[in-house]
């Protein structure tokens, strides 16, 4: 994206322009969630892959947002974004 400009080329007293925009490539799951069960009062670990390291992640539960605290975990490292669910409850399904 960094390489959008203006771009010209000089033959003496002629020039050539074209302006040159770079679309930044869309973010998409290169590993998606899977279906997973669990014994009660264990924790579970949920993990999905994107093309982007750098793009932002939000998990929900019933359409509402989830933060960090003890009973959720949430982390991302490179490409991967995890979701620790700790001591599950039948409620967490």
């Amino acid at each position: 994206k960094s390489d959008s400009d203006t771009y010209t080329c000089d033959i003496g007293d002629a020039q050539s322009r074209a302006k040159l925009v770079v679309q930044e490539k869309p973010c998409i799951f290169t590993k998606e969630l899977v279906d997973t069960e669990v014994t009660e009062g264990e924790d579970v670990i949920l993990h999905c892959e994107t093309s982007k390291s750098e793009s932002p992640v939000k998990w929900c539960k019933d359409g509402k947002s989830l933060r960090n605290s003890s009973k959720y975990n949430i982390s991302r490292s490179g490409f991967e974004a995890k979701l620790v669910i700790h001591r599950a409850e039948e409620r967490d399904s």
